[in-house]
C-alpha cells in the first residue's frame, strides 16, 4: 500500500539519498513539485507535538513514489492507488495555499467575559493549542443543524451550537450549559430554565432569552419550516408553550408529562441566534447557514465556529472565543485552536490517512479494517479502542408510499409493486431470505452479531431480547410468498404474482459506502436464488438523500441510521410515528397509512407521557413488536465498531452510545505536551 505523509516531514526525517530521490521523482513526474516544495519551505511547522513536527495547514501530502520505501518498508508500485494519491494531492496543494490567506488572530482572551458562572467541566486540565484534523468521507450540505439530513452536516454543525443543557453521552445524564438551573412544577408540566448571565454569540451579540423562544417559536414551530425536531415536541398534536419571563428566564409547559424532557428539549436542541436569523423565519430559513454563507456570517455559541470552506476540500473551525465552558483551572474551553475537517472519498481513504499520519482520530472503523488497526496500536502509533456493541443500525426497506406525485399526476410507486411492498407477508419472507451471519463473516469478520429488531443490545434499559427474530429460512421465505399468491409458475426460475407480473424491483444503496455495497451485493444474492429478480444499482448518496426525503421515487433503499440523542426512544419519534419526517417507508403521513402505524403513533406518544420507567418500557416494548412483526425496516447485522485516536490526545472517554465515539467531547481533547 502507497504511504501518505507530510512533505516537511518527508523533507525533516527521512535520509537525504532517499529524499532526493523522492524529489527527484516529483521533479521528473509532475510540474506540482515545486509548488509542493515552495509550500513546504514557505510553512515550515507551526507546533512541536510529541517531538514530531507538523506542517502549518493540513492537507499537504506528498506520495511514496514506486521504487522508494518509507520507515524502511519496501513499497510496490499500483497504477490506481498513485492516481487515486495524485487527486489527493492536487487538493492538498488547495488546502495549504487557501490556509496562508486565511489565518487571522484573535483579539487577547481578556476582551471575552466569561459567562456569570461559567461552565466548570470536571476534567483533567489540558494543554491550549493545535489543529485536530478529522477526514470526513462526505461534504456538508448545509452548516445549519436544525434543518440537516445527513451526517455530514450534523458532524460538523454539532460543534458549531449549543443547547440549555449539555448532555454527557457515556453516562447519559444532563448537564448544565446555557442554563445554570432549572426547575420542574409539582404536576411535571412546568419547567423553568434560568440562564447565566453575560452569554454571548460567537459575533459578540448578546444571548438572551429572546433567543431560546425565537428558536422554538418562530423555527421548530414554525409549519414554514420543515425541520427534524419539530415532531418529537408535539404531544397529542399540541407543541410546547415556550415562554420569556425575563432577559434570563425561559418557561417552557408541555401538554402533558414529557419524561425525557431533559435530556430531548434541553440538551439536544440548539439554540438560534434572532439578531441573526429573524428575517429567515419562514420558507427561506433551510437556505440560512447554507454552504454558501460567509463564515463570519453563521453565528453560533457552541465550542467551534466556522472559519473557512472550501467545497470538495475542507472546512476549517476555530475556536469560539465566548464559549461558556472553563477546566478546573479556569482555563476556557476547547483547547485545540482549530479543527479541520478534510474531505476524503471513501471510508478506505479515511483509514488510509490516519494510518499514515494524515489525521487524529476515527470515530468509526469497520470490523474488517481491525486487524491492520491492531497491527498499528501494537506498534504503539495509535490507539486502538473497543467500546462495544452501540446504537448504529443497518437495514433496508420497501418504499410503501401511497400517494400521488403532484407534478406528474402519477403514483410515487407502481401499484403493481406497492401491493406487494405494502403487504407484511412479503416483507417478512424477505426478511427470512437473508442470511444475516453470512454478512457478518463476508462483511464484518464475524465482529458482531444478527440484527432482527429496532434495537441493539447497546440501548440498555430498551433493548427487547424477546423481539421476533427471522433466522435465515428460505423455505420459509418461500412459503409466505405463496400464501400471498407469489411462487414460481410453468416450471419458471423466476416468481410471479397471481396476475403474472415477476417480482422485479430495483435495490439503491450509496456507492461511497463500501460496507453497504457488499451487504447489498449479498442480499441481492439470496434473494435471487429465491427467484426475485433484484437490480443492485448504488447511487451518490446525495442524489439517494433527495430520493428518500423528496422525490420519493424509488423501491428499495438500504442505509444505516444511528442515535446522536442517546438511548431514550424519543430519539426514534421522527422514525416511528407515521407524521415523522424520517418515516422512512412512507413519510410525512397526514394520517396513518394502516392500524399498526396508529397504534405505534400511540404507543409513542404515551410512553413518553408518564415518568414510571416500567409503564414506559411496557408501551415500547408493544412498539418492538409490531416493528418485528411488520418488518417495515429489515434489520440485516449489528457489528461491533471500533475507534481510533492518536496516542498523544488527552481527555479521551470512549463510548459506544453515540457514532462519534472519540470527538462526542472535541471540546475537552487535547494535545499532551
Amino acid at each position: 500500500m502507497l504511504k501518505i505523509q507530510r512533505i516537511f516531514d518527508r523533507c525533516a526525517f527521512v535520509p537525504s539519498a532517499e529524499r532526493d530521490g523522492v524529489y527527484e521523482f516529483y521533479r521528473r513526474s509532475d510540474s506540482r513539485y515545486r509548488a509542493a516544495s515552495q509550500l513546504a519551505a514557505e510553512y515550515g511547522t507551526s507546533q512541536t507535538r510529541g517531538g514530531a513536527r507538523r506542517l502549518a495547514y493540513p492537507g499537504l501530502l506528498s506520495v511514496t513514489p514506486p521504487g522508494f520505501s518509507v520507515c524502511g518498508c519496501a513499497e510496490k508500485f499500483s497504477p490506481v492507488k498513485w492516481v487515486f494519491h495524485a487527486v489527493l494531492l492536487m487538493a492538498a496543494f488547495c488546502v495549504a495555499g487557501c490556509g496562508r490567506q486565511s489565518t487571522s488572530p484573535q483579539k487577547p482572551e481578556a476582551n471575552y467575559p466569561l459567562p456569570d458562572p461559567p461552565v466548570v467541566v470536571n476534567c483533567p486540565p489540558g494543554n491550549r493549542g493545535g489543529r485536530f484534523v478529522v477526514c470526513e468521507l462526505r461534504e456538508p450540505k448545509t452548516f445549519n443543524y436544525l434543518v440537516a439530513d445527513e451526517l455530514a452536516s450534523r458532524y460538523i454543525g454539532r460543534f458549531m451550537f449549543w443547547g440549555l443543557l449539555n448532555f454527557d453521552v457515556p453516562t447519559q445524564t444532563v448537564k448544565p450549559a446555557l442554563a445554570e438551573s432549572w426547575t420542574n412544577s409539582p404536576d411535571g408540566k412546568t419547567w423553568t430554565f434560568k440562564l447565566r448571565k453575560n452569554l454571548y454569540w460567537s459575533d459578540g451579540s448578546p444571548l438572551t432569552a429572546d433567543d431560546v423562544v425565537f428558536t422554538w417559536n418562530d423555527i421548530i414551530y414554525n409549519p414554514e419550516i420543515p425541520n427534524w425536531v419539530r415532531d418529537e415536541f408535539i404531544v397529542d398534536g399540541k407543541k410546547f408553550v415556550v415562554s420569556k419571563l425575563d432577559d434570563l428566564t425561559v418557561q417552557v409547559v408541555t401538554p402533558e408529562v414529557f419524561a425525557p424532557f431533559l435530556q430531548a428539549f434541553a440538551s439536544t436542541v440548539p439554540i438560534y441566534p434572532k439578531h441573526v436569523l429573524a428575517k429567515y423565519a419562514n420558507a427561506s430559513f433551510p437556505a440560512a447557514y447554507g454552504v454558501d454563507w460567509k463564515p463570519a456570517d453563521i453565528v453560533g455559541e457552541g465550542p467551534y465556529c466556522l472559519k473557512e470552506y472550501k467545497q470538495g476540500q475542507y472546512a476549517v473551525l476555530q475556536r469560539n472565543p465566548y464559549f461558556i465552558e472553563v477546566d478546573t483551572n479556569g482555563t476556557r474551553l476547547p483547547y485545540f485552536d482549530e479543527i479541520i475537517f478534510s474531505t476524503v472519498p471513501d471510508y478506505n481513504a479515511q483509514d488510509l490517512n490516519f494510518l499514515a499520519g494524515e489525521s487524529d482520530a476515527v470515530d468509526s472503523i469497520y470490523p474488517y479494517d481491525y486487524d491492520e488497526f491492531k497491527a498499528a496500536s501494537a506498534q504503539g502509533k495509535i490507539n486502538l479502542l473497543e467500546p462495544g456493541i452501540g446504537l448504529m443500525t443497518t437495514f433496508f426497506w420497501f418504499n410503501e408510499n401511497t400517494s400521488i406525485n403532484p407534478h406528474t399526476g402519477k403514483p410515487y410507486v407502481d401499484p403493481v409493486k406497492l401491493k406487494w411492498f405494502r403487504n407484511e407477508k412479503f416483507r417478512q419472507a424477505v426478511s427470512y431470505a437473508i442470511d444475516r451471519n453470512a454478512i457478518l463473516k463476508a462483511v464484518d469478520d464475524d465482529r458482531g452479531v444478527p440484527q432482527y429488531g429496532l434495537m441493539t443490545s447497546g440501548y440498555q434499559n430498551w433493548y427487547d431480547p424477546k423481539t421476533k427474530t427471522y433466522p435465515y429460512d428460505p423455505a420459509k421465505a418461500l412459503e409466505l410468498l405463496k400464501e400471498i399468491g407469489i411462487e414460481r409458475r410453468n416450471g419458471d426460475a423466476f416468481l410471479t404474482d397471481s396476475n403474472g407480473n415477476k417480482i422485479v424491483f430495483v435495490f439503491n444503496t450509496d456507492i461511497e459506502n463500501n460496507e453497504r455495497i457488499k451487504t447489498c451485493v449479498l442480499i441481492t444474492s439470496e434473494l435471487q436464488k429465491l427467484g426475485l429478480q433484484v437490480i443492485f444499482q448504488p447511487i451518490n448518496f446525495d442524489t439517494l438523500i433527495t430520493k428518500i426525503d423528496d422525490t420519493f421515487d424509488y423501491e428499495c433503499v438500504l442505509m444505516g441510521n444511528y442515535s446522536d440523542t442517546g438511548t431514550d426512544p424519543y430519539g426514534l419519534m421522527n422514525n416511528l410515528k407515521s407524521s415523522g419526517y424520517d418515516h422512512y417507508w412512507f413519510p410525512q403521513q397526514k394520517t396513518p397509512s394502516t392500524s399498526w402505524e396508529a397504534r405505534m403513533d400511540y404507543l409513542m406518544d404515551a410512553q413518553m407521557q408518564t415518568l414510571d420507567l416500567a409503564a414506559r418500557e411496557k408501551d415500547f416494548n408493544e412498539v418492538q413488536e409490531i416493528m418485528a412483526d411488520e418488518q417495515p425496516l429489515i434489520f440485516t447485522v449489528t457489528p461491533i465498531y471500533y475507534a481510533a485516536i492518536r496516542p498523544d490526545i488527552g481527555n479521551v472517554r470512549p463510548t459506544a452510545l453515540s457514532y462519534y465515539q472519540v470527538t462526542w467531547n472535541a471540546e475537552e481533547l487535547y494535545f499532551k505536551k
